[in-house]
């Protein structure tokens, strides 16, 4: 049973920073790409940043320089680092596992940025 649980998220000022967590269990994260996908409200879901198996990281343009992912394999766990919040990062933030044969995604966790 694949579960993928995003923590972490809430109501920010603009400037500030918050660091989300993505717990993951029921498959092999260390062979796993990962990635950090986002939902504002009303908009279409885009791809905020990747980090696959081997630890090479790549960013969307809109996040790069503010935001940082990582990941534990030990504790199988995925970080999203965001500092220098804007407004327009505002959005449900989701974790995704690319682990064959199909993407797995997490509930979500709201990030609100005022």
């Amino acid at each position: 049973h694949v579960q993928l649980v995003e923590s972490g998220g809430g109501s920010v000022q603009a400037g500030g920073s918050l660091r989300l967590s993505c717990a993951v269990s029921g498959l092999t994260f260390d062979d796993s790409d990962m990635a950090w996908y986002r939902q504002p409200l009303g908009n279409a879901c885009e791809l905020v940043s990747t980090i696959n198996s081997e630890g090479v990281t790549w960013y969307s343009e809109s996040v790069k320089g503010r935001f940082t992912i990582s990941r534990d394999n030990a504790k199988n766990k995925l970080f999203l680092q965001m500092n220098s919040l804007k407004t327009e990062d505002t959005g449900v933030y989701y974790c995704a596992a690319d682990a064959p044969p199909r993407y797995w995604w997490g509930q979500g966790t709201q990030v609100t940025v005022s």
